[in-house]
């Protein structure tokens, strides 16, 4: 008889030996409703079951900081709409497709904006901020499918971009360290908070899964020095508390993050997702520095699905063999979430494919 989903990525993350890999979709929801309209996914069906998906996650945070404010829109046409929401940024959305939303301005471009217009709504605990049902209904459904379940938010670079976005952020580690250190221990201790409050009542998670996308094409958004003066006190504080509840991080960053790798490894991070391929990383030379001391979570190019020719699929499956062949730790999935020009049959052939060639390891 095989791992339950539960026992399989609990072993993944300890990198001991499992009977296959654990395995995680991601399509986008443009993607889902092609296979809908296509028929391979029924009405209102579960996209992670029907894969089999091995982890579910659950019980993100509301980190906007005036949860009073009413989202003011200040201008929309047939594809974008133009909102100031309650960080008091501007930010533009796409009406007709998947995407992050483009940062037009912020009212917080300095500490002096952050301490008067954000902090002051982050140092105390509001229940508002907390999805209780959400997190009670996925735990739920998570237990009664023997699925490993994992707390999922974002982390402090994650959560101050939407307040002064990247380019003051940035700006604000090189001119004032200072407050980015403020802005990263106050979103720390933000999250601890109210998690505390969370898993009091609801029950613990079997793991933390955090976003936080550090990187950009060929190079992380800051340097390593900088993050481990700036950002890593904050990711230690935050992987120490999960830990402390028993529970294992997995840490998800788009963009080329290798040199951040160890500093991240130092914070307490047991799992890096998704090693993004276009944009620099290279799942087997990240195993072959670091698979000692973490497990991976993807890092085979989705472009490969893109392309729906199952030569190229079974190219990155391939990988996957071999960082397995040097040792265990491993969870299937592609480099970035899948778009709706990757057909269900390559889809279903690359987690089936993986399962049956991961087997024993």
């Amino acid at each position: 008889m095989g791992l339950s989903s539960i026992e399989r990525m609990t072993r993944t993350l300890a990198r001991e030996a499992v009977d296959q890999v654990p395995v995680a979709v991601s399509p986008w929801g443009a993607t889902q409703a092609r296979w809908r309209q296509e028929g391979h996914l029924a009405e209102g069906e579960d996209v992670a079951e029907h894969f089999g998906q091995d982890l579910r996650t659950g019980g993100w945070l509301n980190g906007c900081a005036d949860l009073d404010f009413k989202a003011e829109v200040l201008e929309e046409t047939d594809e974008t709409i133009l909102v100031r929401d309650g960080n008091g940024a501007l930010l533009r959305r796409h009406k007709l497709h998947d995407s992050t939303p483009e940062h037009v301005d912020f009212e917080v471009k300095d500490r002096s904006g952050w301490e008067a217009r954000i902090k002051p709504f982050l140092v105390e605990l509001d229940r508002r901020r907390i999805p209780f049902e959400g997190y009670r209904q996925a735990k739920a459904h998570a237990a009664a499918k023997e699925r490993f379940y994992c707390w999922a938010g974002v982390a402090p670079f994650e959560q101050m971009h939407p307040v002064c976005g990247h380019e003051y952020m940035l700006m604000g580690m090189a001119l004032d360290p200072d407050w980015v250190h403020d802005m990263v221990m106050t979103f720390a201790d933000f999250t601890i908070r109210h998690l505390e409050v969370l898993f009091a009542e609801e029950g613990l998670p079997d793991g933390f899964f955090f976003y936080e996308d550090m990187g950009f094409k060929q190079r992380p958004f800051m340097s390593p020095a900088m993050y481990e003066q700036l950002v890593q006190p904050g990711h230690a504080r935050l992987f120490e508390y999960a830990h402390s509840l028993g529970c294992k991080v997995i840490l998800h960053s788009c963009g080329y993050v290798e040199p951040l790798v160890p500093g991240l490894i130092a914070a307490g991070m047991d799992c890096l997702q998704a090693m993004e391929v276009k944009a620099g990383m290279d799942l087997v030379k990240l195993h072959q520095r670091f698979g000692d001391r973490i497990a991976f979570y993807g890092g085979l190019d989705v472009r490969a699905l893109i392309s729906n020719d199952l030569a190229q699929v079974d190219a990155q499956l391939a990988r996957m063999q071999q960082i397995l062949a040097a040792g265990a730790g491993y969870i299937l999935h592609s480099d970035h979430s899948e778009p709706p020009e990757v057909d269900y049959a390559t889809m279903r052939y690359f987690v089936d494919r993986g399962r049956e060639l991961s087997a024993g390891h």
